[in-house]
Formats: C-alpha cells, structure tokens, sequence
C-alpha cells in the first residue's frame, strides 16, 4: 500500500515540530537534531520537516511504497509520461536506506518515489558525527542535503548531481 510523502524545509525545527505536533494529535515518530517525521494512517502520510535548506517551503513530494513490486509499478508508469527519471538504489538519506526513483513534474517540482530498506544512524552519507545521533528511529523519507533541492528551471540530472554526492557516495 502506497503511502503519500511531503518533505518540507523549515527554519526552526521545534517551533515547526510543536505546530505540525498539535496540528496531527501526535508526536513525531521520528526526531532529530535536524528532522522530524511522523508516520500517519489518517490520512495515510509520511510528512517530514528538517532545517537542512536555506530555503523554506515544500521541498519535494512522493510515494513510499512497501514492495520492489510497488516501487516497479509507480517506475512504470513514470517511463510512461515521458520524465527524465534518476534512480537511487541503496541511497543512505534521511536517516534510512532506501531504493528510490526522482522526477521533476513539469512545474519544476520534486517527486520521490522509494522503498526504505533499512535505519541508519545518520542523515547521509557525509554526516555522521555524533549530533545526528537518534532520539527516536524509524525508516523512510528525505530532506535537503542529501536529496534534490530543484530550482524551477533545473532538470532532475542537474538537481541530482548534488544528491549524488551524498545519496549515492
């Protein structure tokens, strides 16, 4: 079953956490120095938040899925509209290993479809020192160092590149 993803970037993430907190009914599954997520059935989302841009506002949405087979299928039909499509396979992000799929939509905007496939203990590749360390665990999702941070006019190779140097080592 597929479950929705928004990633936002924000300025200050405790005062985002206590309003994003009070705005679900539920605290984060997932919190860190750096990121929050929570993990909702109602609705069936998985909203992330981090400071990891000097930009805030929507970062990028997408799909997380819990099968190869599901992964494949929203690949599918991403060949079919046409998109450039960048793959990640065992991209170290946001706290989690995950299989991944980005395009950009015609606006411009990032879209992530994945499948997490393990916890790690730091935000990417490139960050592990000891202030990424876990106050809470839980696998999926991205944010801003290690994922793409598309400008309008940049193509999804142009917005991966920087990825890639963390994502994809």
């Amino acid at each position: 079953m597929k479950r929705f993803h928004v990633h936002v970037a924000v300025n200050n993430l405790a005062e985002s956490t206590r309003f994003y907190s009070a705005m679900f009914g539920a605290e984060p599954s997932v919190l860190k120095t750096d990121y929050a997520k929570w993990m909702l059935d109602d609705p069936r989302i998985n909203f992330a938040i981090s400071e990891r841009s000097g930009q805030p506002g929507v970062n990028h949405l997408g799909f997380q899925v819990e099968s190869d087979a599901e992964l494949e299928e929203v690949h599918a039909r991403l060949q079919t509209a046409g998109t450039n499509i960048e793959a990640e396979k065992a991209a170290n992000c946001c706290y989690a290993t995950s299989d991944k799929y980005w395009v950009n939509d015609p606006a411009g905007i990032a879209w992530e479809s994945f499948r997490s496939l393990d916890r790690i203990p730091f935000y990417g590749e490139d960050n592990h020192d000891a202030k990424q360390e876990s106050v809470a665990t839980d696998s999926g999702g991205c944010g801003i160092s290690c994922c793409p941070t598309p400008a309008m006019s940049a193509t999804v190779a142009e917005v991966n590149a920087t990825a890639k140097s963390c994502c994809n080592g």
